[in-house]
């Protein structure tokens, strides 16, 4: 009788030291990551904030009209660049909407447990994580040594092959979100696979393929290295046929920040911004869509 008060006691010392050291671990650790937030965020900020001043200083009247200025020239602006980065970054995108739609879909709706599926998905995740200079020496080597010359349409393949690994995960992800009941409705009514697929399946993942498209153009939008290979750059209008040096906006801040020219690096300030503000404005797009998908 009198060793049960003993007994129960111990447990409870040693519990109570238990508690105590989660507290202590569980404190530190919320420290750290608490202090590791702040460092990121103050970063962060400090860019934010150095992009936003110097940015701005460089604004002008005749920044959205005229083109890029030649070396040491006053005035001008990037009219000329913000185009050719549309052109581009449209190219790009509309080449990887329906590759990457139709393999996200093969993948998700077809290919689920075969081997030639995971083969293409370890292919898809390596060209995701593929640095951007190998695919702008690729089509360096496949299009633009064959013609000659630096052109628009390489630029635009270069940003489409960076697009299309993230549509297809995108696609194959919100795929395999819609319920399997859908399908067998559709398939009890007599439909053929393609038009489940068409008229349910791609209907019902609708919001998600539009905001992988959605990421995937903001992925794009800020690409240097591979257009470095590819459509180059040019202070002039490009041709209609895009064949020689296209001007576009990554390139365009690459080359103007590393000169000595006080006029050229501040339009490389603003063209920095403007891509920024872009990015963030695509980025709330997707989110305002993906929102009402998460919400059902």
């Amino acid at each position: 009788m009198d060793a049960s008060p003993t007994m129960t006691a111990a447990p409870r010392r040693r519990s109570g030291r238990v508690r105590q050291g989660r507290r202590i671990a569980d404190r530190t650790l919320r420290v750290a990551c608490t202090g590791a937030t702040l460092v990121g965020a103050l970063v962060l900020g400090s860019i934010l904030v150095m992009l936003i001043v110097q940015g701005v200083r460089g604004f002008t009247p005749t920044l959205f009209t005229n083109p890029t200025p030649g070396p040491g020239s006053e005035g001008g602006g990037i009219a000329n660049a913000i185009l050719g980065s549309l052109v581009l970054t449209g190219i790009g995108i509309v080449i990887a909407t329906p590759v990457g739609v139709m393999a996200g879909t093969f993948l998700a709706e077809y290919g689920r447990g075969s081997k030639l599926a995971a083969l293409i998905r370890f292919l898809n995740d390596i060209l995701l994580s593929a640095p951007s200079i190998l695919i702008g020496l690729f089509v360096y080597t496949l299009m633009v040594r064959p013609m000659g010359t630096y052109s628009g349409w390489a630029g635009g393949v270069a940003l489409a092959i960076i697009a299309v690994p993230v549509i297809v995960r995108t696609t194959e992800d919100m795929l395999r979100l819609v319920p399997g009941t859908l399908r067998e409705a559709g398939a009890a009514l007599g439909a053929p696979p393609s038009t489940v697929i068409i008229n349910v399946t791609w209907r019902a993942a609708s919001t998600g393929i539009v905001t992988g498209i959605i990421l995937a153009l903001a992925r794009i939008a800020g690409e240097t290295a591979p257009l470095l290979f590819t459509a180059l750059n040019n202070n002039s209008w490009f041709s209609a046929n895009l064949m020689g040096g296209v001007a576009n906006l990554p390139v365009m801040i690459y080359q103007f920040a590393l000169s000595p020219y006080p006029n050229w690096q501040g339009l490389a300030w603003a063209g920095a911004l403007l891509i920024t503000a872009t990015i963030l404005v695509l980025s709330i797009i997707a989110r305002l869509v993906i929102k009402p998908q998460t919400s059902r």
